[in-house]
């Protein structure tokens, strides 16, 4: 059964800050209720001296993923890289992790971040980070199109979640007037993000920038239909129902272990 689209968001520029030349928050302004397990994706444009600078975590993971230029990240273990355009990194948070993400050389990076959360049983557990290159993401081949598998699955393609909470996160590339049936589980919420063209997504039209969301057990396939050359990232998890506090850079259960990862941070005991 098709599952239907349940609502479609517009992103919400936000203009440039003293990290970035320019921001826009792609989810978050709706209440984490209605996007678990997901919380916020930003898109963000920023060049040297531009970034931003070692900044703390805990509680939580990221997903970010390079669109265009290069992202240079350190962390507090001393791990360093470079991702390129098409380069995922995972990150887990956990109990805490100290990093910095910033503009590799003269270029411009352009880049998504996505705030995964954890279930409360996991939000304590060891920091972690895992790179994912381009070059080893795997590839469902469409007549008229492509999906890139960076985790779940796309018709026999399937790739593991780099996140400790499990997600799909896929590339679809369409050619005008090209169809696709994706997929989903059925306990799984799932977003389109749609960068580029104009698509049907159901019954609904989708253009560069919107957002149309799926909820849980309504369905087992999303249908698109790209009207122009049409490309989105599709992001889907099952949502966490638990309590869940979030404040600046910490995501937690209670306002009390919010309170906590602040005196954590501040003693210098955030990271070991």
């Amino acid at each position: 059964m098709q599952r239907r689209v349940s609502r479609i968001a517009r992103v919400v520029p936000l203009g440039a800050t003293s990290q970035v030349q320019k921001k826009q928050r792609v989810i978050g302004d709706e209440g984490w209720e209605r996007t678990s397990p997901f919380l916020f994706l930003s898109e963000d444009w920023f060049r040297a001296p531009g970034g931003f600078e070692e900044h703390p975590h805990r509680g939580m993971q990221t997903v970010t993923f390079v669109l265009e230029g290069a992202l240079e990240h350190r962390d507090h273990t001393g791990a360093h890289g470079v991702l390129r355009a098409g380069d995922v990194q995972w990150m887990t948070a956990g109990s805490g992790v100290l990093h910095s993400e910033m503009p590799h050389g003269g270029e411009t990076a352009h880049t998504l971040q996505l705030w995964l959360n954890l279930p409360r049983a996991m939000k304590m557990m060891p920091a972690r980070y895992q790179d994912q290159r381009l070059g080893d993401v795997p590839v469902r081949k469409l007549d008229g199109g492509e999906v890139r598998v960076y985790a779940g699955r796309s018709g026999a393609v399937s790739h593991p979640a780099g996140s400790d909470y499990p997600m799909s996160l896929l590339d679809i590339r369409l050619q005008a007037n090209a169809k696709l049936a994706q997929e989903l589980a059925g306990a799984e919420r799932a977003f389109v993000y749609a960068l580029e063209g104009e698509a049907h997504i159901g019954d609904h039209a989708v253009r560069a920038g919107d957002v149309a969301w799926f909820e849980p057990d309504t369905g087992d396939a999303m249908v698109i239909g790209a009207m122009t050359g049409f490309r989105a990232l599709v992001f889907a998890g099952v949502p966490i129902v638990e309590p869940m506090v979030a404040y600046g850079p910490f995501v937690m259960s209670t306002r009390e272990e919010i309170v906590q990862a602040f005196e954590d941070y501040q003693a210098g005991r955030l990271v070991t």
